[in-house]
């Protein structure tokens, strides 16, 4: 069985929809016949296909892929964050509702993560609980809001709620650092956006939020972690020896890796390797960031054809986790 849980949607959104978020900067979906572009404003995004938005196309790509269930998520760009409240919550309840609609078709193989207005604590709590009665299997969000990380006291308050709530939560980097450095060949995507994954780990780790979130907290971060796993060993490293480190963080940082479960999305067979070392293989879910270009071609591929994982841990990966992760 193969359970693929991040993968992404974006729906038939018109730009005067759009522009209910914000006329300028609101993202919609540009559509000619199979093909489209996601457009911000005015600027065109990122060239699509109809996979994104067509939720018999998405069955039949399944069916190609052979995956039995997939979970799907906006596409970081519908986050919204920057808006103000009365804009961005009515912007994610009807995101939210376009999910559920992609889910009809076929509601036991396509299931949806809910997006939050996560700029306002009190509207994102109740966006994640209306969205779970709803039928969503749990929420996505980014790492960050604005300057405000993983540890500033409203995000681990959310986070709690979920936990007190029951909602999974797969944390997605967006909104990439150091843009201003790089403006060719991809690289805010190849360079900052593991960075941004790291960061919301250890922002939780070195903070101590982990000491204050609930332990039965469902958490996962996308990409494998980013560069987490690789550089587990210099975060050590630095706590062993410098108590500015240590100062919020009572553990040495590895010992936090059971708090929280990975994707399997890094496309190389010794970085799959090194991840299900550090993470254990019942921290590891199969996840393909499809159906982008960047995402993982020949869904679960990169599991199934490794050549030193054992059988057991690679059904672990491509369905135990995330079922137990989901309740699905």
């Amino acid at each position: 069985m193969k359970i693929d849980m991040h993968s992404h949607f974006f729906p038939r959104i018109d730009r005067r929809e759009a522009a209910q978020l914000c006329p300028q900067r609101a993202p919609w979906l540009h559509t000619e016949g199979r093909s489209g572009q996601i457009m911000v404003g005015e600027k065109a995004f990122r060239p699509v296909d109809d996979v994104l938005w067509d939720s018999s196309r998405r069955t039949d790509y399944l069916d190609e892929q052979g995956v039995d269930v997939q979970v799907m998520c906006a596409t970081p760009v519908m986050f919204g964050y920057e808006q103000p409240i009365a804009r961005a919550l009515p912007w994610a309840q009807r995101m939210n509702d376009r999910a559920i609609e992609m889910t009809v078709l076929a509601p036991k193989r396509l299931k949806v993560l809910a997006q939050v207005p996560l700029q306002d604590l009190d509207a994102a709590c109740r966006e994640a609980s209306r969205a779970k009665a709803c039928g969503h299997v749990g929420v996505q969000i980014g790492n960050h809001v604005g300057t405000l990380d993983l540890d500033h006291d409203d995000l681990v308050a959310f986070l709690t709620h979920c936990a007190n709530e029951d909602i999974p939560v797969l944390v997605h980097p967006w909104d990439m650092m150091g843009r201003e450095r790089m403006k060719k060949w991809m690289l805010p995507w190849l360079v900052a956006m593991p960075a941004e994954t790291q960061l919301g780990i250890l922002s939780l780790i070195l903070s101590g939020a982990f000491e204050k979130l609930p332990s039965n907290l469902r958490l996962c971060f996308a990409h494998g972690g980013g560069s987490f796993a690789f550089l587990l060993g210099r975060v050590d490293n630095a706590w062993r020896h410098r108590d500015i480190v240590r100062e919020d963080c009572p553990q040495l940082p590895s010992s936090y890796v059971k708090r929280f479960y990975v994707d399997s999305a890094v496309f190389d067979p010794r970085a799959l390797q090194l991840l299900v070392d550090v993470m254990g293989a019942d921290r590891v879910m199969l996840g393909s960031d499809a159906p982008f270009p960047l995402g993982e071609q020949d869904i679960g591929a990169g599991v199934l054809g490794h050549a030193s994982l054992v059988d057991t841990d690679k059904q672990r990966i491509c369905a135990h986790n995330a079922r137990v992760f989901f309740g699905i």
